[in-house]
């Protein structure tokens, strides 16, 4: 994944590299710190290689165990730089939408489970490919960007695949006001709640639809994606946001579980959809 996300975690695991090699006691292989930590040594890979974002908790017990604990002061500004990172719509459309697309069927293929809210539209990797072709279009009019629809469908499709996979579990909420969105014409839509009706029963996804009247305890209020507890994608009009941080994304969770308990499942969300389509005007 060649985000600036990923290339400042793979910055700071280079730091932690340095410090291991340079002991002021004598240089440490993974295996000796990792014996000192009382850690795997797949940990100490993966957190010097990127692959995994350090706690606080982890950065201090390193800087002390390679002998530099008053590092631990730049470990965690290196931490916080990139904990909550902002990746503006500007920059990453400036070369198409397709890029962006391939950057997140990198980021779901690396997740067993995600948790999905969306309140304002089919969740991506629900849509059709009609469906889909007309969000790109709004959102190319929206940020004047490159305009490469086809291959960012067939991109987004290509994410679909994950759906098909054993093991893998997709847990989204939308909210009955997504299902009513008109971003495409109505026989599009049509098509859209038929194909979301036929997702309920996979056993790798659990949809669930929170209805309009529904009590709920926390805002609708933007869309997000949960990847197995460890990073939360966010958006607004102006950039995506990729969190980091343990306690931000405790809150997300607990939205989530919030709005949950106010969601329809089975076939009372099948009702629904039903319900919506029938209210399409397909003449």
């Amino acid at each position: 994944m060649s985000t600036d996300y990923q290339q400042a975690r793979a910055a700071l695991g280079a730091r932690l590299r340095e410090l291991r090699a340079t002991c002021p006691g004598g240089p440490l292989t993974g295996a000796e710190l990792a014996a000192r930590l009382g850690w795997t040594q797949s940990k100490i890979s993966k957190l010097e290689n990127g692959r995994q974002t350090a706690s606080l908790e982890d950065l201090k017990l390193w800087a002390v165990a390679t002998g530099y604990p008053d590092a631990y002061d730049e470990l965690h500004a290196r931490l916080r730089g990139f904990e909550s990172h902002v990746r503006s719509w500007r920059r990453q459309l400036a070369s198409g939408h397709r890029p962006v697309q391939d950057t997140w069927n990198e980021l779901v293929a690396g997740a067993t489970t995600i948790h999905e809210w969306e309140p304002t539209m089919v969740s991506g990797m629900l849509q059709t490919a009609d469906y889909a072709r007309h969000v790109f279009l709004r959102y190319a009019e929206l940020q004047n960007s490159v305009r490469d629809t086809e291959e960012a469908v067939r991109s987004r499709m290509k994410r679909q695949e994950w759906l098909y996979r054993p093991g893998k579990r997709l847990h989204v909420l939308m909210w009955e006001a997504a299902l009513h969105t008109l971003i495409c014409p109505p026989h599009v839509l049509a098509a859209q709640l038929d194909r979301l009706a036929g997702v309920i029963g996979m056993d790798t996804i659990h949809l669930g639809i929170v209805p309009l009247h529904a009590t709920v305890k926390v805002p609708p209020a933007n869309g997000f994606w949960c990847f197995d507890g460890r990073l939360v994608v966010t958006e607004d009009w102006h950039a995506e946001l990729w969190l980091d941080d343990t306690d931000t994304i405790t809150t997300y969770q607990r939205a989530w579980q919030a709005l949950s308990e106010s969601a329809v499942h089975g076939s009372e969300a099948q009702r629904t959809i039903a319900q919506v389509r029938r209210s399409v005007d397909v003449r």
